[in-house]
Parts: C-alpha cells; sequence; structure tokens
C-alpha cells in the first residue's frame, strides 16, 4: 500500500524494490538512464511503457497511477467532517442546558495549548475538537438570547478563542473552505463580545485564512489597517505592541508572496522588529507567538521566499527556538531550512533536517505537503546511503 498522494515515479520506484534498475529497465526495453528520469519525476512514461511496467512489476497498472477515490463513509470519518457538522448546528439539542463560560474557557485554553505544544497534536485535536465546537455553538446560541449579559459576553470571548483555533487546525489539515469559515465566525464573536483584543487576533486569523488560500493582496491592506488601528485600543501597552506586530508580520509575508522582497524587509526592520522589542519571547499575547524569535523566523521566510537560500540558512544559525511555545512554528521554521537545503542541493542537510522535525513533530511531518515532497526529493536525488535513511522516515509518515 502506498499514499495517495504519491507520484508516478515514486510509485515505480517502491514497487521495483530490490530489483537492480538496469534489469528492469532492460526486460521493459528501456534504457536504464529512462527509467531513472522516470523514477525521479524528470520524465511521464507513455501508456505503453506504463503497462509494460506494472506487467514486470507484478502490479495492476492502476496501482502505478493512484490509490482508489475517497468514499463516503471514508468521508463520513474524517475529523474534519466531524468539525463541520458541528460548525453547522449538529449538537445538543436547542432546548438542554448550555455549558457555562467558565467551564468552555478552561477546554478552550486547554485545547489551545495542547495544539501548541503537543507533538501528536493533531490526533488530540481529532478528538477534543468536534465536542467542543458543538457545546460552544450550543452555548453561543443561548448566550445571545440570554439575559445575562456578563455569562454572554463570556461566551462569545470564549467562543472568538475557539474559532481561531479552530483556524490553525483547519488550515493545517488543508480545509482552508472551513478555516475561512471559523475565521469569519471568530471575527463576528469578538465583535459581538465588544473585546478589543479578541478583534484583533480575528483580524490576524482572516489574514493568515487569505494567505493560506493564496490571496496575498487582500491580506496586506486589511493587516495594515488593523495594525495601524490597534494604537487606539484601550490595551496594555505590551498587548498593543504584540498584536501591531502580528499584523505587520502578516503584512511582511503578504509582501514576500508577492516578491517584494524589499518592502518586505522594510516593514520587518522598521515596524515589526520594534514593536518585539516590547514583548519578551514567550508571553503568545493572542495565541500568536509574536517575539523577537518570532519575527527572526518571519526574516528567514523572507529570504526562503526570496529564493537567498545562504542568508536564510546564515539567520537561521543564530535563532533558539527553545522559547518559542509553539510547535507549529518551530516545525515551520525547521521545514524552511529542511527547504533551504534541499534548494541547495545539499540532501545530506535536508535528511537530518527533516529527522529532527519527525522528533519533535511527527504527525507535521506527516501531514505537510512540503515535508512530504522533500522526503522524495531526497530519495530521488541523495547518494544512495541517504536515499535508503530517507526510506524510513517515508515508511513512518505513511508515504509507502
Amino acid at each position: 500500500m502506498v499514499a495517495a498522494d504519491l507520484p508516478v515515479g515514486d510509485r515505480i520506484r517502491h514497487y521495483r524494490g530490490g530489483r537492480r534498475q538496469d534489469a528492469v529497465a532492460g526486460l521493459v526495453g528501456i534504457s536504464p538512464d529512462y527509467l531513472s528520469q522516470i523514477e525521479r519525476g524528470l520524465k511521464v512514461p507513455s501508456l505503453p511503457i506504463l503497462y509494460a511496467l506494472a506487467q514486470e512489476l507484478g502490479v495492476p497498472i492502476a496501482a502505478l497511477l493512484s490509490e482508489r477515490a475517497p468514499t463516503d463513509e471514508d468521508a463520513a470519518a474524517l475529523p474534519e467532517t466531524a468539525v463541520g457538522r458541528a460548525l453547522l448546528g449538529y449538537g445538543p439539542a436547542r432546548g438542554s442546558a448550555p455549558v457555562p463560560a467558565g467551564v468552555l474557557r478552561g477546554r478552550v485554553e486547554s485545547a489551545w495549548q495542547d495544539w501548541q505544544s503537543n507533538p501528536a497534536r493533531f490526533t488530540s485535536a481529532a478528538e477534543t475538537l468536534p465536542a467542543l465546537v458543538a457545546d460552544m455553538e450550543h452555548a453561543a446560541r443561548a448566550a445571545r438570547t440570554g439575559t445575562d449579559p456578563a455569562e454572554r459576553r463570556a461566551v462569545l470571548c470564549t467562543a472568538a478563542d475557539l474559532y481561531c483555533l479552530l483556524r490553525s487546525y483547519l488550515r493545517r489539515i488543508g480545509r482552508v473552505d472551513l478555516a475561512t469559515l471559523t475565521a469569519d465566525r471568530a471575527m463576528r464573536a469578538a465583535e459581538d463580545a465588544d473585546d478589543p483584543l479578541r478583534i484583533t487576533a480575528a483580524r490576524w486569523n482572516l489574514g493568515h485564512v487569505l494567505l493560506a488560500a493564496g490571496q496575498p493582496a487582500e491580506a496586506e491592506e486589511p493587516a495594515l489597517l488593523a495594525a495601524e488601528q490597534v494604537g487606539a485600543t484601550p490595551l496594555p501597552e505590551t498587548e498593543r505592541a504584540a498584536m501591531s506586530g502580528a499584523l505587520q508580520l502578516v503584512a511582511v509575508m503578504a509582501s514576500a508572496r508577492r516578491r517584494r522582497w524589499f518592502e518586505a524587509r522594510e516593514r520587518l526592520r522598521r515596524h515589526a522588529a520594534p514593536a518585539a522589542r516590547a514583548v519578551p519571547d514567550g508571553s503568545n499575547i493572542g495565541w500568536t507567538v509574536f517575539g523577537p524569535t518570532d519575527v527572526a523566523l518571519h526574516a528567514v521566510s523572507v529570504d526562503m521566499e526570496a529564493g537567498e537560500t545562504g542568508e536564510a540558512l546564515h539567520t537561521a544559525d543564530a535563532i533558539d527556538t527553545g522559547a518559542l511555545p509553539s510547535v507549529e512554528r518551530a516545525f515551520t521554521f525547521g521545514l524552511e531550512v529542511a527547504s533551504c537545503h534541499s534548494q541547495r542541493r545539499d540532501d545530506a542537510a535536508t535528511l537530518l533536517s527533516l529527522l529532527s522535525l519527525e522528533t519533535i513533530a511527527p504527525e507535521d511531518l506527516a501531514r505537510t505537503p512540503l515535508a512530504r515532497q522533500l522526503v522524495l526529493t531526497v530519495i530521488r536525488r541523495a547518494r544512495a546511503m541517504h536515499a535508503r535513511q530517507a526510506e524510513q522516515p517515508a515508511e513512518r509518515i505513511g508515504l509507502v
């Protein structure tokens, strides 16, 4: 069994197993170099050659093309389906008593901490989020029509926090559509609660959804407007600095995605870095992880986006992610380092980075498309010893 996203060339290599490449190529009637190019994804085999390869490897031709399409039963079992059903109102009966705001607050904070620190965070989130979302939706409906203003505000503030968490979770599992829905609900809940910190955090979340959706231009202007408006909010100075800086980082990445490298670096230097000096590392205001280390990580991201991998790796060498309260942010940084090594064709360093990432966040490695692609690149391109070593994590993350 191989993963559904495994390319044709990697499927051929998998089913070839320990058989010599030149022997299989000769029996199929092609050159070893041509088979090597097919396996490395440099050539696309014609249908007759693909059929001959399938015959020689003893597998149906469909095994070299794709796995079966997911059935309705498969989709119903996915965790995002359960979360989506809860968001659409499949939860406790409307007449039942809602969970109090204080209880929900504890559950949401626990879910956030687990999401940011647990190496098995996807498994844990799949187990806890559907019921939590259902209870929160029910409580929010009851609070909006209730007569206790303090309970109503407490529920809506907690709902805004949960929806921001859902945005992060759903984006990471590839459901940008549901992530956009939850980002909108976070904004609505925060505005209904009239909570300045959560309104700003919801705008930060919306910016990340737009970046994930491939809409950097749409993400940039609202983020800059929100960053400007933070200064007029009645928040403590540290919170204003953290949220303004976090929003500036959204605009930084939006500029980088639009290939405006100078603009991105200037915004990082003139706006985000000064804000970070007022925010201690590890404070995690609004669950944004903003601080001096986060700004340094974004400098690496900009250099990587610009293709300046040498500069990115030089900057990365000076960064200590030990103070980061987020596994996700540390994983993203490590993945960008691995990507820089791969772009420089340093397969040994790429493999070392990937193995390190598997130690701190194995589920992220298995679920992130770029990580999976980097593992395949090492298998295709590296020296035999490193390629064999890369096959072990490939098996563990479900590629083969």
